[in-house]
């Protein structure tokens, strides 16, 4: 009842904002589809974003790029806002972090999809407005990492890791690194499952529980800053690889395609975001990695996304790193 209330309200605003009607129709329709009620002013503020938005996703898809953008559930924030609540508060720097991966120096196939080999990843998770996107590239990569050595796929616990490994320079929602949260749980002495421990998007006092531990790391390898041939080597031969990049606006509102910026930064001390990368290929002359993202399953191809390969694009190459079990 409210959201219609709102509808019909704001229908002399938009002139008032002087934006066509047919940008409020399709903020509307987004309302909808997104489940979304503002306050009567709060709608106008969202209303003018949202059409920003729409323009430069418009703009670049009448462009000639390597992967397309388009309308999702971030549609309605600034990128300002948007990097306040989904990315890491400040940036981290891992440049601290010293490499120790040999590489096979085996022949490399030219394409793997870790999805396609056996049942090692858990779905696309959604970690909500907290920057704990570091927390789910450490789970996602210690689960593949659990289920391809034991044939076991379980759902890790992101919010111990939120709540409890803040001595291993890790910040809760502010953020943190893959290394990092690995180290916390190899001294540590295990992880929790997502079911013992549930994800709630906030920080709360640690509830480890060492007789629950489900997870456990025996040593953490630090891919060389920079070394993106050797991630390839990891994944081709290992497994799936935690990586940290940094994300500019763009990103927020990518849809499918090879992602590449010439916005971005691609030094140790500036990345954002975390992730995994599942594995790597090519398309239309265009290395890339398949990633998946923390964003949930409406976002980007279901919930992951591929960026160009070989050019350590947006620093993905700054600080990689994989647990032993």
């Amino acid at each position: 009842m409210a959201t219609s209330w709102l509808l019909l309200a704001s229908l002399s605003a938009a002139a008032a904002v002087h934006l066509p009607e047919q940008d409020e129709f399709h903020f509307r329709s987004w309302m909808s589809q997104y489940n979304k009620v503002y306050s009567p002013q709060e709608y106008y503020e969202r209303l003018q974003i949202f059409t920003d938005n729409k323009r430069r996703i418009d703009k670049h898809n009448a462009g000639n790029h390597s992967f397309t953008m388009r309308l999702n559930q971030f549609s309605d924030m600034t990128f300002s806002e948007f990097r306040k609540s989904y990315l890491l508060s400040e940036p981290q720097n891992c440049s601290a972090t010293k490499g120790n991966y040999l590489s096979s120096n085996a022949p490399l196939p030219d394409s793997i999809d870790w999805r396609k080999k056996g049942n090692y990843l858990t779905p696309v998770k959604n970690q909500g407005p907290c920057g704990s996107c570091w927390t789910f590239s450490t789970t996602g990569c210690l689960e593949s990492v659990v289920a391809i050595g034991t044939g076991k796929l379980v759902p890790l616990s992101e919010q111990q890791l939120v709540d409890c490994a803040q001595a291993f320079n890790n910040h809760g929602c502010k953020g943190g690194l893959p290394s990092q949260a690995f180290e916390y749980i190899l001294y540590n002495k295990g992880l929790m499952t997502e079911t013992d421990y549930p994800y709630n998007a906030f920080e709360g006092p640690c509830r480890y529980s060492p007789k629950l531990a489900a997870a456990f790391v025996k040593d953490v390898v630090n891919i060389t800053a920079y070394d993106e041939m050797g991630m390839v080597d990891a994944v081709a031969t290992h497994n799936p690889v935690s990586f940290a990049f940094d994300v500019t606006a763009d990103f927020m509102s990518y849809h499918e395609g090879v992602y590449t910026s010439t916005q971005c930064h691609s030094t140790t001390d500036m990345v954002n975001h975390a992730v995994l990368a599942v594995g790597y290929g090519q398309a239309n002359g265009i290395p890339y990695w398949i990633v998946k993202n923390s964003w949930g399953s409406s976002w980007g191809m279901d919930g992951y996304f591929l960026i160009e390969r070989g050019k350590n694009m947006c620093g993905l190459a700054a600080c990689s790193s994989f647990p032993v079990v």
